[in-house]
């Protein structure tokens, strides 16, 4: 069987072949690109294994394509070479085997075969190779019956799975992630291992866990990897607060929703609406404080008081932990974690006008994805309550509309800053200050004061004049 192949990656595997002859080496393209091919999806990340010198071979292909549009980065300590040409990343590695020993997950490395490379590797589907050299170029190498299991829509490793499992534990993830992205199912045999090894997974670092966590989370739908995790018992090592949200607890004839089930439900219908992986963070962090502020009212049932405050709180830890970016991508998670609440909380028969510029002001840029984020949080079987939560969540965007488009309040400030308050009353930075600048700004989202310069400055005035304040003359 012969792969496939466009005119455009022809003419680079043209340029490839023309290299390999040239240091008379051999050269395939190998994993994911054959795999994707045969599945009809789109790829732009190439891998290449040739029977000899990766980095040399990188080197010669770079020299062909003119360095003027081919970039190489070569990674001696590990043997590879990549390459960036136009949107595509080309990747180089010698044909190697590895052994590990029991107390270690770095191998023992040694020039190998073809199919010595291919049975390193981590499922069947992901073993695929076509020769781009020798007289049948395209012919797809197929040892372990990767296409027959590609057709079957399985993972199955090509060794014995608790050896591919216990060599790099990654596999486990990443058995979870190819399942959850191509709604394929795991090999019961290969399942079964992946649960009996998952403590293994400690020893992994967590940018390389958090890698493959983020594709589950940007696949179609993620629940499925999640639930995978879950069943694995993965979950509880990698992601313990998400863990924590299982199960219902009642009493008195009070019980609540279980909250993990609910979470993965908003992240599924989020994912419908955005590929955005920090709005789809949102929704897996929205709820994650209500197994912490979880508390019993007699009389009234289960509550979960502040649970979005401590939730944006919580997020910081998860994500230092995770390794993900403690930067403007947390803090957005943050924002909309702790404002999750806010819009439904706006729905009553007339909403005031002061609520919905306090909800413009405090989202800003981000109300947008708030509501994508608070429509998706509506789940329920009860189709009626459904529709009439939509119907409510639909009064809250007109509302929010209205008021935007007559006050302009995304991204407003006040017109008075900390350093004018300041500088007319003769203060240094103290707490007197912020609450002079609080007062006009909530006069002004009470509607009680005009976002005027002269008149938010009067009023600052005899808001100082209230503390006892005068204005300093100026010299």
């Amino acid at each position: 069987m012969k792969l496939e192949i466009s005119t455009t990656e022809h003419s680079l595997f043209e340029v490839i072949r023309s290299a390999a002859e040239a240091i008379d080496q051999e050269v395939y393209v190998v994993g994911g690109f054959v795999r994707d091919r045969l599945l009809g999806i789109p790829c732009k990340d190439f891998d290449f294994v040739t029977i000899g010198d990766g980095p040399a071979l990188a080197e010669e292909v770079c020299h062909l394509l003119g360095h003027d549009v081919a970039h190489l980065s070569v990674f001696k300590t590990f043997g590879t070479a990549m390459i960036r040409y136009n949107d595509l990343e080309l990747e180089f590695v010698g044909a190697r085997k590895e052994s590990y020993r029991q107390d270690s997950r770095k191998p023992s490395i040694e020039q190998g075969t073809l199919q010595d490379d291919q049975l390193r590797r981590d499922f069947t589907i992901n073993a695929l190779a076509a020769s781009l050299t020798g007289n049948e170029p395209y012919e797809i190498i197929d040892p372990f019956n990767g296409i027959t299991d590609l057709g079957k829509g399985v993972l199955v490793t090509p060794m014995e799975p608790t050896k591919t499992f216990s060599d790099d534990p990654l596999r486990m993830m990443r058995a979870i992630r190819f399942a959850s992205q191509l709604s394929f199912q795991i090999d019961p045999e290969t399942l079964t291992a992946i649960t009996a090894m998952r403590d293994r997974i400690s020893i992994v670092s967590a940018e390389r866990v958090t890698y493959e966590l983020n594709k589950i989370i940007l696949s179609p739908v993620p629940s499925e990897g999640f639930l995978l995790l879950e069943k694995t018992g993965l979950l509880k090592l990698i992601f313990p607060e998400l863990e924590d949200m299982k199960g219902v607890d009642r009493k008195e004839g009070f019980a609540h929703k279980d909250n993990f089930y609910h979470t993965l439900q908003v992240l599924d219908n989020i994912s419908e609406a955005t590929y955005n992986l920090w709005l789809r963070w949102s929704a897996i962090l929205h709820d994650i404080a209500k197994p912490a502020t979880k508390r019993f009212e007699p009389g009234h049932g289960w509550t979960f008081h502040g649970h979005e405050v401590v939730g944006a709180n919580m997020a910081r830890k998860i994500f230092s932990r995770m390794k993900l970016p403690l930067d403007d991508k947390l803090k957005y998670v943050q924002k909309l974690v702790r404002l999750h609440l806010r819009p439904i909380a706006l729905v009553q028969e007339e909403i005031s006008d002061s609520a919905i510029r306090r909800l413009l002001f405090d989202a800003g840029d981000d109300l947008d994805d708030l509501m994508t984020l608070c429509k998706a949080d509506i789940t329920s079987k009860n189709q009626a309550r459904v529709a009439k939560y939509l119907k409510n969540y639909e009064k809250v965007i007109k509302r929010l509309s209205e008021v935007e488009e007559q006050d302009h309040l995304r991204n407003w400030q006040p017109p008075i800053s900390g350093e004018m308050i300041m500088e007319t009353f003769g203060l240094k930075p103290c707490r007197l200050v912020g609450e002079i600048k609080t007062a006009i700004r909530e006069a002004i989202l009470d509607g009680q004061l005009e976002s005027d310069y002269q008149k938010s400055f009067d009023f600052m005035i005899e808001e100082g004049k209230r503390h006892g304040l005068e204005p300093v003359k100026s010299s």
